[in-house]
């Protein structure tokens, strides 16, 4: 009773994400208390955007997209080896994995190793993370002709990411995306992450 009626919550939810209260907060921590890191994992994850027709106005400026799954958002993360997310960035579902790293280059930390997929084997974005002192641990594609060395067992270290989206998902308002505009949605995704990893 004492926070009022669920209207007000909301409506101070909604002014408080569009000023970016949250996304401050998350970002503020994670520079505070995140250190520098060995490793860091980069993935992204679907969510399945279920919202009105109308919100499909506009929809690639509110990071939702049509795919063979209907419309739905991709979140590109970093995370440390600790499980820890450092980044966030919203894309429409149907954006390629290496736009949304090239978008959260500027938040990766000094680490000595990024772990990554194959849709992150891209020369240029290995010359980029070279050029940092960033070791790229990134499976070759089947159809690149001069394979880079790869390290198999550091590897086996991505699955921090992938439980980190795990975690999150354990929220409804993460794992299925109710929220039309990409601000809601990205500060309800920071107020999970604060809550999971960071407070």
């Amino acid at each position: 009773p004492e926070y009022g009626p669920s209207t007000t919550v909301y409506n101070r939810y909604n002014r408080w994400s569009g000023r970016g209260h949250w996304q401050y907060l998350f970002r503020a921590l994670t520079e505070a208390l995140a250190g520098t890191p060995e490793q860091v994992s980069i993935d992204t994850t679907f969510v399945k955007a279920i919202v009105a027709p109308a919100a499909e106005k506009g929809g690639f400026a509110q990071a939702i997209g049509r795919t063979k799954g209907g419309r739905n958002t991709k979140v590109h993360a970093l995370s440390d080896e600790r499980c820890r997310p450092l980044a966030f960035y919203l894309t429409p579902g149907q954006t390629a994995d290496i736009k949304g790293a090239v978008m959260l280059a500027n938040h990766l930390p000094r680490a000595r190793h990024l772990l990554a997929d194959k849709a992150y084997d891209a020369d240029h974005w290995r010359a980029w993370l070279l050029r940092r002192n960033i070791q790229p641990v990134i499976p070759n594609k089947k159809n690149r002709k001069q394979p880079h060395a790869f390290d198999s067992k550091r590897y086996k270290d991505r699955n921090t990411i992938e439980r980190m989206f795990g975690r999150l998902k354990d929220y409804r308002r993460i794992a299925m995306r109710y929220d039309k505009n990409a601000d809601n949605f990205m500060a309800g995704l920071c107020l999970a992450a604060l809550i999971c990893y960071w407070i």
